[in-house]
């Protein structure tokens, strides 16, 4: 089949709309409510009209490309001055829609709104937003994820990737013309099926979703004398990290990142990849007592949207769960008390500032039960798009720096196998290579275990761990749509996995809720950033987590061994059930139980 956009004849396949068309063409139309990853074309916004005329028909017709299939001998034109006077006149009404404070905005210098402006045409607004603006829920300081309803351009965007990726369906829009707006289902993330995964804010074309900005406590640390300051900085940060100063895609930027701490004041800076290998020793000796009992199946723990989703979703199977804490939040435990007492430095003077790749890790981090005496052992959780913002503040430009190189010698040696828990099956690679090696006493041939690094959504696989285990059944899943399934076919006794590795971002922590903002299919960002990952594994001299000489050191100073009384007290967790949709007046006692631990 054949049809005509700018007069030039161009072959199409069925159901092909006249955006897929002329994008296949090279020919640009502008849009914003569009989101071809998922398959979202709503219309919405109709920036991207164009005129059609069918046969010999005189007379034009103006339809939005995105949601228009192409039609055989249809002619398509994109910059008639009607089409480009239509798109402007959209353009300013949803401008005129729009708090135009751009300076204060989240997403300034990385909007999608005003470079469609610019495309169009728009040259003034003459119609100004006078209404108030709105969080998504009422502002207590601790919801990770903000909503301002004056910057929503109801595309619909977060909704459908919650929906149709996620499968968690937490949002929805409400109202009607310039009140119509999103929120959370139940009013609240507490009430809400919501998750805090971010992806919802990775889609949101303008600033009206946004992780909540610490930008500010971080710097007043920085400024504190009285203050030690310890930074880490997780797997994925490093190869994510660069693009926001226009480095390329995977750009591994460890050293820099390092040395740009240091010019900011950090006192002490350490790296999640450590705490990686520890949560490996841990849940890896966790995995062998559940083998031996014949407990199955476990799921890993290291993703906290993950841990909301089966505390929300699926609170059955919260005793499957691996009872080890996240990288995170072990280093923070370590951090004040191993490392506290190693340096002499008093823990209720030190502030730990975690850098990650996700919006969920900022509530995990505010959990009760991951503190001391009503302490966080993490203080502040700064997103990639945070610490960017912060490092822009301070001037420095991250592709100027020179890189420097960690020297704490207590907690800042990680090896390959912590290196990859950034990426999808990076868990379970991990923890293979020191579960065949405490089976066997030999380390596993082939280091890299091809058959954990697809990219699937879910994948299964055997892995031969030798000795009295012989093979083992894994799934991986990443994107929580899948993960729904799995655990839908544990409980129905349909499936007999040892062992479950869960990440509830698809492509993992490389493509977290907390980095870069694009467009663009995550599977080719991430796949950059996950081989940059597998370099970084190959290149470390110890690709193991066990041959960790600083993890070795821990346990035969400290914590005498994996799964040791001491090392459950600090690396271990517990998870409650939290049911959403409860009415109002409830909500307040279930956080209330949550924050105590409690179970119904």
């Amino acid at each position: 089949m054949k049809a005509y956009i700018n007069g030039k004849e161009l072959a199409f396949e069925p159901n092909e709309t006249i955006l897929d068309v002329a994008r296949k063409n090279g020919v640009y139309i502008p849009t914003l409510c569009e989101l071809h990853d998922i398959d979202h074309a709503p219309g919405t916004c109709r920036v991207c009209l164009v005129e059609v005329q069918q046969g010999d028909s005189t007379e034009p017709q103006y339809v939005t490309a995105c949601d228009t299939p192409m039609a055989d001998g249809l002619k398509v034109q994109t910059r008639t001055p009607q089409v480009m006077e239509m798109r402007r006149l959209q353009m300013e009404m949803t401008m005129a829609d729009h708090h135009q404070d751009c300076a204060s905005c989240p997403r300034v210098g990385n909007c999608e709104l005003l470079p469609v402006a610019n495309s169009v045409g728009l040259k003034q607004v003459r119609f100004h937003y006078t209404q108030g603006w709105e969080d998504l829920e009422p502002d207590h300081g601790k919801q990770p994820i903000v909503y301002d309803r004056s910057r929503c351009i109801r595309c619909q965007r977060c909704v459908a990737v919650c929906r149709k990726v996620q499968n968690v369906d937490a949002l929805e829009m409400t109202g009607w013309g310039s009140t119509a707006g999103v929120r959370l289902k139940g009013g609240s993330v507490d009430a809400s099926p919501c998750i805090t995964c971010g992806q919802c804010v990775m889609v949101c074309p303008t600033g009206a979703l946004a992780e909540r900005d610490q930008t500010d406590e971080v710097l007043n640390f920085l400024a504190d004398p009285e203050i030690t300051t310890v930074f880490q900085m997780a797997p994925a940060v490093r190869v994510g990290f660069g693009e926001e100063f226009g480095m390329p895609t995977g750009t591994n930027v460890e050293g820099q990142i390092i040395a740009a701490l240091r010019k900011i004041g950090a006192d002490i800076i350490l790296d999640t990849n450590f705490a990686a290998d520890v949560v490996i020793m841990e849940e890896g000796t966790e995995l062998l007592g559940h083998l031996k009992e014949k407990k199955r199946p476990t799921f890993t723990s290291c993703c906290p949207a993950w841990i909301n989703f089966a505390e929300k979703h699926y609170p059955e199977i919260l005793p499957m769960l691996s009872s080890t804490r996240s990288p995170q939040a072990v280093l923070g435990s370590l951090a004040k008390t191993y490392l506290a007492e190693k340096r002499n430095i008093d823990p209720k003077k030190m502030r730990v500032v975690s850098i990650m790749p996700c919006t969920a890790k900022k509530e995990e981090a505010a959990r009760p039960v991951l503190g001391k005496n009503g302490v966080p052992d993490v203080d502040v959780v700064l997103t990639v798009r945070e610490f960017a913002r912060l490092l822009r503040r301070e001037g420095i430009d991250l592709k100027e720096i020179q890189p420097s190189a960690y020297d704490d010698p207590h907690m800042s040696e990680y090896t390959g196998a912590g290196a990859i828990f950034g990426t999808t099956g990076g868990v379970m690679e991990a923890a293979a290579r020191t579960l065949y090696y405490v089976i066997n006493g030999k380390e596993l041939e082939h280091v890299e275990i091809s058959q954990l690094r697809g990219f699937d959504n879910v994948r299964t696989a055997n892995i031969n761990l030798g000795g009295e285990f012989g093979e083992i059944k894994v799934a991986l899943c990443h994107g929580l749509k899948g993960t729904r399934d799995i655990v839908e076919a544990v409980k129905a006794g349909k499936v007999d996995f040892d062992f479950i590795e869960v990440m509830a971002c698809p492509g993992g922590c490389v493509d977290g809720g907390g980095t870069l903002r694009s467009k663009k299919a995550y599977i080719p960002l991430a796949m950059k950033r996950r081989e940059t990952l597998f370099n970084v594994d190959r290149q470390t001299k110890a690709r193991q987590s066990h041959n960790n000489t600083q993890v070795q050191k821990l346990y035969a100073d400290y914590l005498e061994a994996p799964y040791s009384h001491k090392s459950h007290d600090l690396l271990h967790t517990e998870y409650c059930s939290r049911p959403f949709g409860v009415p109002a007046d409830m909500e307040q006692a279930w956080h209330e139980l949550h924050e105590q631990g409690g179970d119904k």
